[in-house]
């Protein structure tokens, strides 16, 4: 089996690799378990150490548009790679670029493979929205109407139907699912609105300040890392009469806030650490995640067995397990 991921450098990118290497096989779109052969990353940057090493793994450095042809017969592809909200908000051109011509040049790659091949894209709960004449949508379910407020939202909601089409003339067998902000995210921010979701944690453990530009009592919806790839790779495995409708799948959430959060890193790590988060609001980063709804139900991906995590605390236990804080960081007490 040959498996593709776009944005394979990325955090999430090189996470789905990993887990998928070490299972070592896949069932496809409800198939039997097939061995992975080959594992394509397609990203600007290129794999870390440890799956460049990998001989199952090659990697492709690239502009995603400009490297749809050279994906070959693929029989997987993982559509990852974007432009992130708050990038998308500040450059038009480059979001609509990567989000939507990059994704419609691996769609057309996808459509002239002899076998369609299962394709996984990842939406955003940013297609939901606050539509100023009929107010915000904090709470949204499998039925709820999409109306995105920012340019990253629309185009992912344009890449959603997109897939629902292609799908439905047979060029792909596709799946939508839309991704809760990840959180606890390793490494360093980048320029998504919800960055500071995990830098307001992340930073603080390793002894560094961190600014949260939003109200403490706002309410976000988050997902760990693990139950997010556990969507993922649900949809790439799942049978079609399994998954059902070509609509995205929203994944389920566990709704919190900044202050519930520094509570429980101060349970964990100490006053000391949690009086390294500046409280400073942004007024731009405030107003898009305003949009976004807080609380999700999911009765269709609870159906399909996905569940959030209970707590943020098993959030920051799971964190904390992956990435201890480096030497001369905050020294978090156990979780109890």
């Amino acid at each position: 089996m040959r498996i593709a991921i776009t944005g394979g450098a990325g955090f999430l990118g090189v996470s789905l690799a990993r887990r998928i290497l070490q299972a070592g096989s896949l069932a496809a779109g409800g198939a039997e378990p097939a061995p992975v052969d080959e594992l394509l990353l397609v990203d600007l940057f290129p794999p870390p150490a440890d799956l460049a090493d990998d001989p199952r793994v090659s990697a492709l450095v690239g502009n995603v548009d400009d490297s749809a042809d050279a994906l070959g017969e693929v029989d997987v592809i993982f559509h990852l790679a974007g432009v992130v909200s708050g990038a998308a908000e500040a450059d038009f051109d480059l979001g609509m670029r990567t989000n939507v011509d990059g994704f419609r040049a691996i769609l057309e790659h996808a459509r002239s493979l002899p076998t369609p091949p299962v394709l996984v894209f990842t939406s955003s709960l940013a297609v939901f929205g606050a539509d100023p004449a009929i107010g915000p949508q904090e709470t949204v379910d499998d039925d709820t109407l999409p109306r995105p407020q920012t340019s990253y939202g629309i185009q992912k909601y344009i890449g959603e139907q997109l897939v629902a089409d292609y799908t439905r003339r047979g060029f792909v067998r596709g799946r939508s699912v839309r991704l809760i902000t990840v959180a606890v995210r390793p490494g360093k921010a980048n320029a998504a609105a919800s960055s500071f979701m995990s830098s307001i944690i992340r930073e603080p453990l390793a002894g560094v300040r961190a600014v949260c530009p939003v109200p403490p009592d706002t309410p976000f919806a988050i997902s760990s890392p693990a139950r997010t790839l556990d969507g993922i790779l649900l949809a790439a495995t799942a049978s079609d009469e399994t998954w059902g409708s070509t609509t995205a799948v929203t994944l389920p959430a566990l709704t919190t806030t900044p202050r519930e959060m520094a509570e429980a890193l101060e349970r964990v790590a100490g006053p000391e650490t949690v009086a390294l988060i500046d409280w400073v609001e942004d007024p731009t980063i405030r107003a898009i995640v305003d949009t976004w709804p807080a609380r999700v139900i999911t009765a269709r991906a609870t159906s399909l067995g996905l569940e959030p995590e209970p707590d943020f605390e098993s959030v920051l236990a799971q964190y904390l397990a992956d990435h201890p804080p480096a030497r001369g960081g905050a020294a978090p007490s156990p979780l109890v």
